[in-house]
């Protein structure tokens, strides 16, 4: 065959996709994550009644040391207090500290076990929405993203939320309690000292800020680059064997090369980040304690003070910083988390297919096909095809054939709905297929492609494709009456018969006939096949003609052609060239014409 010169078809241009979710703001995206914790109210409410007595229970703590202090010891020592009452009280507070912080662990356990289970089922609901929704975006969608950037989205995303729901909700409630709990009881203690300690926390808010600003940064940097990690490491997985053979394994590995390092180098920014940020919350700490001490151990001196309430300042200063770090861990959360729930509802609300509001249901079409000056481009103005126009009659066998990039995928690609058309009309059965369901077309339209994909599990899944009405009986006789049941039955299991992700250990063959198998069992009235006969294994060559013809039988037949066995026998061929049709007629009528079809028959 000439080179630029065959039967088959062509595929659409990719496009890129910059396009952000119409979602741009934090607020805005956490009321679209609030909606769905919404249903989980309960739990949410339990766990934060849970998470507030743990933090009152830690709050109640170091006051009881406090009055042990000063209350007991101390007065014991000056002698106010007889040893047996000193002894007394001691142990009724070491016994309360003993069971506060036994009814903190048990209340712990149950709140992280509510709040993660729940936190579980949100992420699986979510994921499965995600699920939901990709399978009902349109074809062009899946043209302009990479499956590993799509895969990201459900994945690893969905997981960075999971952190949303567990540690930034209710922790932020946690340790703002905390906070404000920490404070109250400083300041019923001594005001003058709590205002002294707290001279050095306005550095503390300033870093912060600023902080707030680069992370956000940062993080949407590092989901990017694992994004493209996941879309380049499935594209090469895809196309391992195209690697293999042409010996591109070094120039692969050193493009994942770069690509990795560039996902290294943004958690190292990161890091770097973190790195500046804890150590500069440390030397704030110490500075309020050094306060603390300092002025703190003058008044002691001058006896304005006791003891234990310096101990419970001290005490106190280390917890209220705990917070503060947990509350900034917990905004880095809440920022990685905006950053994928920004790029979840960015699938999320991309437009799904949708039927026109008086789209009607068919349930069993005759076949008729017909373009009226039709026109249509993947991208806005670049026309792929330009003003066609044909009719195929109720059983008819048509070929389409061109060279390369004429336009002939493009037009099963319209007939099976999978994309709109932006000029002139396309009736099925003279009915507008704008006005068809696209479920009800798609219901009476088998495909078969070049490129087989059978999914992972047994032969007769496959052949019926999880379709519980359709009994083994009729995967049986479909099988049988296509030839494909004599590679069936001759494995041990024969229809269940375990298969891998897209049939690899099948030949091409056997995976093409177990593909026309599939469309003769849901019986449809137009038959689409693109290139469906063009890479046969001689072996199977005989099987795959002889089942093609049973196929074709009493329906609309569409095929992108590739063999001339296939075009001659068909009862029209459709020539087109750079989109536009350019002949029509039998193979014997075009050959009298010694026109374009001709020349593209003599070229093969």
């Amino acid at each position: 065959m000439a080179k630029g010169v065959n039967f088959g078809g062509s595929k659409g241009k990719r496009l890129e996709d910059n396009k952000r979710t119409s979602i741009n703001s934090d607020r805005e995206i956490t009321k679209e994550l609030v909606k769905y914790a919404g249903p989980y109210w309960k739990p949410f409410l339990l766990s934060l009644f849970l998470i507030l007595l743990v933090s009152s229970s830690q709050l109640a703590r170091p006051y009881i040391i406090k009055i042990a202090i000063d209350d007991y010891i101390k007065r014991g020592i000056t002698g106010t207090l007889t040893l047996k009452q000193c002894e007394n009280g001691i142990k009724v507070l070491g016994i309360m500290y003993f069971v506060f912080m036994l009814l903190e662990l048990v209340m712990s356990y149950f709140q992280t076990y509510i709040l993660e289970r729940t936190a579980k089922e949100i992420i699986m609901n979510l994921r499965e929405k995600i699920f939901t929704h990709i399978q009902k975006l349109p074809i062009s969608y899946f043209d302009k993203n990479p499956i590993g950037k799509i895969v990201t989205r459900a994945t690893n995303d969905t997981d960075s939320l999971n952190d949303m729901f567990t540690d930034v909700i209710i922790g932020f409630i946690q340790n703002l309690f905390i906070m404000v709990g920490i404070l109250f009881v400083m300041l019923s203690l001594d005001l003058k000292l709590t205002l002294i300690c707290l001279l050095a926390t306005p550095l503390m808010f300033i870093v912060t800020l600023l902080f707030k600003k680069k992370a956000r940064k940062i993080f949407s940097d590092i989901r990017n680059k694992l994004s493209l990690i996941n879309s380049f490491m499935s594209e090469n997985i895809a196309g391992m064997k195209i690697i293999q053979i042409f010996n591109m394994e070094n120039k692969k590995y050193r493009e994942f090369e770069d690509i990795n390092k560039e996902y290294y180098n943004a958690n190292l920014k990161q890091i770097a980040l973190f790195g500046i940020f804890r150590p500069f919350m440390d030397v704030v700490k110490t500075l309020s304690l050094a306060l603390i001490l300092g002025y703190g151990g003058i008044r002691l001196v001058k006896g304005t003070i006791e003891v234990g309430t310096i101990y419970a300042f001290i005490n106190y200063i280390n917890r209220l910083f705990q917070p503060i770090i947990e509350l900034t861990d917990q905004y880095n959360t809440y920022q990685s988390s905006m950053v994928s729930a920004e790029r979840i509802f960015g699938i999320l609300n991309e437009k799904v297919e949708e039927d026109q509001e008086d789209a009607c249901e068919l349930d069993k079409l005759t076949g008729e096909i017909e373009f009226r000056n039709v026109w249509f481009a993947y991208e806005e103005e670049n026309w792929i095809l330009k003003d066609i126009s044909f009719k195929i009659l109720p059983g008819q066998a048509v070929s389409f054939v061109g060279a390369t990039g004429a336009g002939k995928t493009s037009v099963t690609n319209l007939i099976c709905g999978f994309y709109e058309h932006q000029k002139g009309e396309i009736l099925i059965d003279g009915i507008d297929i704008k006005h068809i369901k696209k479920k009800a077309l798609r219901k009476n339209i088998g495909l078969v492609l070049q490129d087989v994909f059978l999914f992972a599990g047994d032969i007769e899944t496959n052949i019926r494709l999880f379709n519980k009405d359709i009994s083994l009986e009729e995967v049986k006789s479909a099988a049988e009456y296509i030839n494909a049941d004599y590679f069936i039955e001759a494995f041990n299991d024969e229809y269940k018969h375990k298969i891998n992700e897209k049939g690899t250990t099948l030949s091409m063959g056997q995976r093409q006939l177990i593909s026309f198998a599939r469309a003769l069992v849901f019986n449809p009235a137009i038959l689409v096949m693109d290139e469906a006969t063009s890479n046969i294994d001689t072996e199977t060559e005989f099987l795959i003609q002889e089942a093609l013809e049973k196929l074709m039988k009493g329906r609309t037949t569409i095929a992108v052609a590739h063999r001339l066995s296939t075009v001659k026998k068909s009862d029209k061929v459709i020539v087109l060239n750079k989109g536009e049709v350019k002949e029509i007629g039998n193979h014997e009528e075009l050959m009298r014409k010694k026109g374009f079809y001709y020349k593209l028959y003599k070229q093969v």
